[in-house]
């Protein structure tokens, strides 16, 4: 708990954050622009009647959606979360809802407490569209090859460097290079007739890092490639090596472990 010396006493809360990303520009925060964690700043910030800033697990980009996103925040301590979590919901629904809120321990941290993010990513795999998954998963039309797809998933399984398949930040002058080595723990893909969702758990995720590996399973589901050429490509550590990245909509942030 922390106390302001002309205000309330404040303490950790943590949130079970679900929420459609179509239309925003993602999920940090950005001046002048309609973002998940923007949304939620402003509606805690009314309901507790003070500036509030929320942290979250995972940063997802424009588009990309969560069911299991965990944020982080400092609200009033005698503030009563049952209310906090109705009075958000309605301010930020049907996009955002907050699906559990709860008192957490004065050190817990919504991105560096957690041990493992999953993600899932949907792809239909049809002759024609489906209009009711639309903004959820990704289209490809020509028939894809599984266990082609399913055989490349074991050259991303364990610790490895992933610059093939990451937007790499920008360096700032006098600064290192933000390192790219990623632990994935599991790595799967599930079929349901025509809908293949790829499963993914890593310790934490390099920018567009899961678009860029399912981009490339999809090219090797088409024969564009073989399994092998995941391990090849990942090896080269080079970006322009690899396939085009997946679309955003596809892309789900499913559970944070702690």
């Amino acid at each position: 708990m922390t106390t302001s010396t002309d205000g309330p006493a404040f303490a950790r809360v943590r949130l079970h954050v679900a929420y459609d990303g179509t239309p925003f520009r993602g999920f940090a925060a950005n001046d002048g622009v309609d973002t998940i964690a923007g949304r939620l700043n402003d509606a805690l910030s009314t309901v507790a009647r003070t500036p509030i800033v929320i942290v979250g697990a995972g940063r997802t980009d424009a588009g990309v959606h969560a069911s299991g996103q965990v944020v982080s925040a400092d609200l009033p301590s005698g503030i009563d979360l049952a209310q906090v979590q109705r009075s958000v919901n309605a301010l930020c629904s049907p996009h955002i809802v907050v699906r559990a809120i709860s008192w957490a321990d004065a050190d817990f941290h919504a991105r560096f407490s957690a041990k493992w993010r999953r993600y899932e990513y949907t792809v239909l795999n049809a002759a024609t569209p489906d209009p009711f998954m639309l903004n959820t998963a990704w289209h490809v039309r020509e028939p894809l090859r599984v266990h082609a797809m399913r055989l490349a998933c074991d050259a991303i399984i364990g610790e490895h460097d992933f610059t093939s398949f990451c937007k790499r930040p920008p360096v700032e002058e006098g600064q290192q290079a933000a390192s790219m080595k990623r632990y994935v723990m599991r790595a799967k893909w599930d079929q349901n007739g025509d809908v293949l969702v790829f499963h993914i758990t890593a310790n934490a995720f390099c920018h567009q890092m899961v678009r860029s590996v399912v981009g490339l399973m999809v090219d090797i589901g088409q024969g564009k490639h073989l399994p092998s050429d995941m391990r090849r490509i990942m090896l080269a550590k080079d970006r322009t090596q690899n396939a085009p990245v997946a679309p955003p909509h596809g892309l789900c942030l499913v559970d944070v472990g702690y």
